[in-house]
């Protein structure tokens, strides 16, 4: 069975199957778009809007020709893997297909794949793997769908600081990459345009704020001006005509209130000064600085953050949108299975 897998299921066989994958996904197949429908009724965050950009977002910036020759070329993947191991990969559920790239990746690697999705998102991979099966029968013997993963030769796991404890312990003693929980945030300097701060409105709401690549926290200098910034996150104050997400904006709204803390508000978010990076649902914590300097020199070494949006850094709109060589973490998970 090896050696047929190996003369069929080359690289150059994967990547053409991936592609083919990319045009489904761009499809208006009658099926496709059931599925995606059934993920929105299984989590209500998984709204239409954020399940599309997100599919479509894998498909353009992952699924095209030229971008997976390119990047299997620049790490030198062969074109066969004559001792596949089998990667437990744990999923993070946290916005749609965020478990897409460590499936895309240890696939274009030849290595068995055993994956344990999250009960948040466990319809649409599942379907495009099913997909996958379809099309090359062969690959039934390489990707599982597990409840629990077991005698796996290495591990990817993705979830909170809390569960990761729990991957140490399990995970520790194999080959591993274990993923925290991490955020983002941006820099202002007072002088961006209405258009960039409309593009900062995207890093901050879309997904509802739930990615580790959408922005929780925000620096501004002295004296800094809210109410463009405010005005112009306008755009998503449909979000409050949501249940799930106002229960979240009057929960909060809530606490500050008795906690006596001011905030300002545009009515589908609440700006207040907090030292963390990580806000809650509804909520975007700013801190005032005298010195971009010292706050990219302090932001420089923290573990926490997957992103820094603002000039000189990831430009404003684009947090939500990471080429296919924006590793979780920073970990590079290709050069990882191909180590192994």
């Amino acid at each position: 069975m090896l050696q047929i897998y190996l003369y069929r299921m080359n690289l150059q066989y994967r990547i053409d199957l991936l592609l083919r994958l990319g045009g489904y996904i761009l499809s208006d197949e009658a099926g496709w778009q059931d599925v995606k429908d059934e993920a929105g009724h299984r989590n209500s965050w998984f709204i239409p809007a954020f399940v599309d950009l997100a599919t479509r977002n894998i498909a353009d910036l992952f699924l095209q020709k030229t971008i997976l020759t390119g990047w299997v070329a620049k790490y030198n993947v062969p074109a066969e893997n004559k001792k596949p191991k089998t990667i437990g990969v744990v999923m993070a559920g946290n916005i749609p297909l965020a478990g897409f790239h460590d499936f895309m990746t240890v696939f274009l690697t030849g290595h068995k794949i055993a994956i344990k999705l999250s009960s948040k998102d466990d319809t649409i991979l599942k379907h495009l793997i099913a997909k996958l099966i379809e099309w090359e029968p062969l690959l039934k013997d390489y990707i599982f769908i597990a409840d629990m993963l077991k005698g796996c030769d290495a591990y990817i796991a993705t979830g909170s600081n809390n569960t990761s404890r729990y991957f140490d312990y399990y995970f520790g003693k194999y080959p591993n990459i274990i993923r925290r929980n991490r955020t983002s945030v941006a820099i202002l300097e007072g002088d961006e345009s209405p258009g960039e701060l409309d593009k900062l409105a995207d890093d901050v709401y879309l997904y509802f704020g739930l990615g580790c690549r959408n922005v929780t926290k925000l620096y501004v200098p002295a004296g800094y001006d809210f109410v463009p910034l405010l005005n112009a996150f306008g755009k998503y104050n449909y979000l409050a005509d949501l249940n799930k997400y106002k229960n979240n904006y009057d929960y909060n709204l809530a606490l500050l209130m008795l906690n006596k803390q001011l905030y300002m508000s545009n009515e589908s978010i609440l700006l207040t000064e907090d030292k963390s990076v990580f806000s809650p649902i509804s909520r975007l914590n700013y801190e005032f600085y005298t010195s971009k300097q010292v706050i990219e020199s302090e932001l420089s070494g923290n573990n926490d953050l997957q992103c820094i949006v603002g000039h000189g850094h990831i430009p404003f709109g684009e947090a939500q949108y990471p080429a296919i060589d924006d590793f979780a973490d920073g970990v590079n998970t290709l050069k990882f299975l191909l180590s192994l």
